[in-house]
């Protein structure tokens, strides 16, 4: 029977444990915390949104999305929900985001660990290894307890995110130290910092918005919806979605801007004939009120005063220079970024280990044999929608089968 040694309890290393007990292995899980899963209990705000009918390649981002697509061909969405099913998982639909019928992500944790505890699966805890190591009889994980000599050894440790969850980096270094090229991580679906907007002024509103992310004239990413303003920035879906971009832009020490469109369903010149309406409409209105209806009261007072506009103004008394340039901060209000809220604030790294160097039918190194790679500690990331776990399930359950002996690397 081939030995399997899982590292990592996560999301893909409880995929790749019971991908490789049933094919046959005998598998060891080595997790650095005291459970296994743990990050999975903070996914969809504790629903678990655990996977996606819409599985467009643009939902993923990587260095090679060819490689990516191709992975994902292998174990999508429908494999998934089959999957769960058989672990008495039953779904409920959103609009295509499927969840746990419980909309408790303490039963996906449960039915994935019910599993593998089913299938002989051993699980040893507190066991953070320090240094993986090609050796005559296999591959050792050298842990401060000792040596654990292996088969085939899965590296499912993570990236860099919520590194309270035990996602501290350790297994980027090690795939580094055996020779793979890793993509510098930075934080992905995560807040962003700003300036260059009274901030602290609008602080808690939330508003329908489009994010446009942009180094010098280049546009990088943008998307559309509830954008909430915070005293230090931007946050959001929206803002999530584009971050992994303005973050590796900072990396790179690239000045980053974000420009944001308040009414992404008009033209500018659209807005500004309706400015023009308001002001023939009302004309002895005061000029606080002049946004009533369209913006949260906050965002508006903003506005009008970055516009030069006085509260003490009626509407006939704003004139047209002012209205206009009341028009374009609303449609394009431009923000510095001077950072992200970090590793700790973020849901998943953007960056890994190439997958160049990775087999696209195993999930295998195409360096060191016997090692195989999943989840986060990929450079593939995904946006918000339950693609980050998808991935995990993909790459867990290809990497898991192959390391049990089912399919051979294509040097």
């Amino acid at each position: 029977m081939k030995r399997v040694l899982v590292i990592g309890g996560g999301a893909a290393g409880l995929m790749s444990a019971i991908s490789a007990s049933e094919a046959g292995a005998s598998v060891t899980v080595l997790e650095a915390g005291e459970q296994a899963g743990k990050k999975v209990l903070a996914t969809g705000n504790g629903k678990c949104n655990f996977t996606n009918r819409n599985m467009a390649e643009e939902c993923f981002r990587s260095k090679n999305p060819e490689k990516a697509r191709q992975i994902l061909s292998r174990f999508g969405a429908e494999e998934t929900i089959v999957f769960f099913r058989e672990l008495g998982i039953a779904v409920r639909d959103r609009n295509g985001y499927l969840y746990p019928r419980s909309e408790q992500a303490a039963s996906v944790r449960a039915a994935l660990i019910s599993r593998a505890e089913e299938l002989g699966v051993r699980f040893l805890y507190n066991q953070k290894v320090k240094e993986l190591c090609l050796g005559k009889k296999g591959i050792q994980a050298v842990t401060a307890n000792g040596r654990h000599l292996t088969d085939a050894a899965i590296l499912a440790t993570g990236g860099k995110a919520a590194p309270k969850t035990g996602s501290d980096g350790s297994g980027l270094m090690m795939a580094e130290a055996l020779g793979h090229l890793v993509i510098p991580p930075v934080p992905a679906l995560v807040q962003l910092t700003a300036s260059g907007f009274p901030f602290s002024k609008v602080s808690g509103v939330r508003a329908q918005a489009r994010v446009t992310i942009k180094t010098g004239r280049e546009v990088l990413a943008g998307d559309t919806g509830e954008v909430q303003l915070t005293d230090y920035g931007l946050s959001g879906i929206p803002v999530f979605q584009v971050s992994r971009f303005a973050a590796e832009a900072l990396a790179d020490r690239r000045d980053v801007e974000a420009a944001l469109d308040f009414f992404p369903e008009m033209t500018k010149e659209e807005l500004a004939l309706e400015y023009r309406l308001r002001r023939e409409r009302h004309p002895g209105w005061n000029s606080a009120s002049f946004l009533n209806g369209l913006l949260p009261d906050k965002l508006a007072a903003a506005l009008l005063s970055g516009a030069g506009i006085s509260k003490k103004d009626t509407w006939e008394e704003i004139p047209d220079k002012k209205l206009q340039r009341l028009a374009d901060e609303s449609k394009e209000l431009t923000v510095k970024i001077t950072g992200t809220k970090g590793f700790d604030a973020a849901q998943v790294t953007a960056g890994g280990v190439a997958l160049d160097e990775i087999d696209e039918k195993t999930c295998g190194s195409r360096i060191l044999p016997g090692l195989y790679f999943a989840g986060e500690i990929l450079d593939v990331d995904g946006i918000c929608g339950g693609y980050n776990l998808q991935w995990a399930w993909t790459t867990g359950y290809l990497a898991g089968r192959a390391a049990a002996g089912e399919m051979e690397i294509h040097q």
